[in-house]
Parts: structure tokens; C-alpha cells; sequence
């Protein structure tokens, strides 16, 4: 089974967010709440989690793009 892991919205003005480095690569093996990618929006930056114990399977955008929130920007599952 797949997970999807998208880009969440803290705060009700945020749009979008710009991905500022992978924690986690491709094939790593996480647990859940280990970080997977550091985020940048609104001058704030943060850290979304793994939501589930599994491989990271896929990640969609490179470091430095912009992505609209709610946007899959990596999937996870079994290797």
C-alpha cells in the first residue's frame, strides 16, 4: 500500500510552501514522525514528518521549488 505525503497548510493565508532540503531520500527506510523535508513559507521554516513507518518511495520536486499546499510531494510504501 502507498501513502502519499502532501504539503500541509499552517496557516490559513499559506498558499504554498518552497521545499528547502530532503531529509530523507529516495529508498530510505523511515519511521513514522522521522522528518522527510524541510519547508519554507512565510518566512517560516518547518519540518514535515513521515505519517507512516515505510520506505520513501518517490519524491516529486526537487530542493527550491515552490508547490501549492495539499500538492502529493512524495509517496512511501514498501520497498
Amino acid at each position: 500500500m502507498q501513502t502519499e505525503v502532501r504539503l500541509p497548510q499552517w496557516g490559513m493565508g499559506m498558499r504554498e510552501g518552497t521545499i528547502v532540503r530532503w531529509l530523507a531520500q529516495t529508498g530510505d527506510v523511515v519511521a513514522e514522525g522521522d522528518p522527510l523535508v524541510e519547508i519554507e513559507a512565510d518566512k517560516v521554516t518547518d519540518v514535515v514528518r513521515a505519517p507512516t513507518l515505510g520506505t520513501l518511495l518517490e519524491t516529486r520536486f526537487p530542493e527550491d521549488a515552490t508547490v501549492a499546499v495539499r500538492t502529493v510531494i512524495a509517496v512511501m510504501g514498501s520497498a
